[in-house]
């Protein structure tokens, strides 16, 4: 099996947390990806991606986690699943992954991903995470005219419903 993947970062975000911190915190907040994966050689005969799907699913959200633990994030665990309709009707089923980072020795930041598989005659891993706080709130930033701290102030929910809207369009 062989794959691609792309991969997004919400830099403003990041470098408005360094600027918050004076360059104490300096992680990826933010980000979304996808992997299209290619079989070769092709599957065999009578097998087709669905079959597998169930241990692709499986294996893409254990290195999801271990992902997240990589970025930093820890008391890594799986949440609930959902289901998401696309944009042409279709559905798919993501997975729930959260845990924290440490801001520092006494303040973390909770962080909630989402990942999936899905397969539309090809197979397609897709998922993100963010933060499930107001970055601004907890390093204490107040809301000014400045462009460097306006990233921090987005809600959570904005952040979900954005990862989610890519989540629905990605082919």
């Amino acid at each position: 099996m062989r794959g691609r993947t792309l991969l997004y970062e919400d830099t403003d975000l990041r470098a408005a947390v360094r600027a918050a911190t004076d360059g104490a915190v300096d992680l990826s907040w933010r980000f979304v990806f996808a992997t299209g994966l290619a079989f070769r050689p092709p599957l065999a005969p009578g097998i087709g991606p669905a079959m597998i799907l169930p241990s692709v699913r499986s294996e893409a959200v254990r290195r999801f986690a271990d992902d997240l633990r990589a970025r930093g994030v820890v008391d890594v665990e799986r949440g609930r699943r959902e289901r998401v309709r696309t944009e042409t009707g279709g559905r798919r089923r993501l997975r729930q992954v959260t845990g924290e980072v440490a801001l520092d020795d006494r303040e973390s930041v909770p962080v909630e991903g989402w990942v999936g598989v899905w397969s539309d005659g090809d197979i397609t891993v897709g998922g993100g995470a963010y933060p499930r706080v107001s970055l601004a709130d907890r390093l204490g930033v107040e809301a000014d005219d400045s462009d460097d701290h306006a990233p921090l102030h987005c809600s959570p929910s904005d952040y979900r419903d954005a990862l989610l809207d890519i989540l629905r369009a990605v082919d």
